[in-house]
C-alpha cells in the first residue's frame, strides 16, 4: 500500500513539474522503485526549504549541504551546476535521482571517476588545470575550517601535478585523471555516501567527515 500511494504521488508530481516515471528511474540507476520514492520524500523536503515550487533551487542545494544558503562556496556551486544536466538554474527530480546514483557504494567506478573529473575542471576546458586545483582545495578547506599555508597548499600541487600530469603539459586530461585515481583510489572518497544504501529524509552532506566511514552500517538495498 505505501508502495503504490508514492507512486500515485510521484506520478501525480510528474503531471505538474515533468517528472520522469518513477520506474524509468528505477530502471537507469541502481536505486529500487521504493528507494526513489523515499528519495522523492527527501526531494520534497529539500525543494521546499526556501522556495515551495517543487524544484531545488542553489540556495537550497547549499543549505542542505552546508546548512548556509548564502554563504557562496565554489565546491557548492560546482556539484550543483552538474545536478543541473539542464543547465537552467535548479535541479528537478529526475536530475536529481541520476546524480545521487553516482554517489552509491555499488555504482560504477567509471561514472564517479568521470564525475570527479568533471568537478575539478571549472572551466570545462576537457583539462584540470594548477589554478583549478588551488582553488578547489581552498574552497574544501573553507568549508572543513581547516588552515594551511599557502607554502603547504603550493607542495599539494606540485605533488599532485608530479603524480598526474604525466605528458608534463602543466594540465592534466581524463586518460590522466583516471591513471591518477587507479593509484590514489582516496581522491574518490567523496564519491561515494554510504548513506545511499539506507536512504532517509537526512540529506547526505558531500563534505570530507570522518563520521561519514563511521555512520556506514554497510546495509545494501537490493534492486526490487
Amino acid at each position: 500500500m505505501n508502495s503504490f500511494a508514492g507512486c500515485f504521488h510521484l506520478k501525480k508530481a510528474r503531471k505538474t513539474l515533468g517528472y520522469e516515471d518513477p520506474n524509468i528511474l528505477a530502471s537507469e540507476t541502481p536505486f529500487s522503485l521504493n528507494e526513489v520514492e523515499a528519495l522523492y520524500d527527501l526531494f520534497k523536503k529539500l525543494s521546499s526549504s526556501i522556495v515551495d515550487d517543487g524544484l531545488i533551487h542553489k540556495e537550497e542545494f547549499q543549505l542542505a549541504l552546508f546548512r548556509n544558503s548564502t554563504n557562496r562556496n565554489l565546491f557548492a556551486d560546482r556539484v550543483f551546476e552538474l545536478f543541473d544536466v539542464k543547465r537552467n538554474g535548479v535541479i528537478e527530480f529526475a536530475e536529481f535521482v541520476r546524480s545521487l546514483s553516482i554517489f552509491r557504494p555499488d555504482s560504477p567506478k567509471a561514472d564517479k571517476v568521470a564525475f570527479a573529473f568533471r568537478l575539478y575542471d571549472i572551466w570545462q576546458s576537457g583539462f584540470i588545470e594548477r589554478e583549478e586545483v588551488k582553488e578547489m582545495i581552498l574552497a574544501l578547506l573553507k568549508e572543513s575550517e581547516l588552515v594551511l599555508s599557502d607554502e603547504m597548499i603550493e607542495v599539494i600541487i606540485e605533488k599532485t601535478f608530479e603524480d598526474a600530469d604525466s605528458k608534463r603539459d602543466g594540465k592534466i586530461d581524463l586518460e590522466e585523471w583516471n591513471e591518477f585515481v587507479a593509484r590514489n583510489p582516496l581522491m574518490l572518497k567523496n564519491m561515494t555516501i554510504p548513506y545511499l544504501t539506507d536512504i532517509s529524509t537526512a540529506f547526505p552532506s558531500f563534505v570530507l567527515r570522518s563520521d561519514m566511514d563511521d555512520d556506514s552500517n554497510g546495509n545494501t538495498n537490493n534492486k526490487e
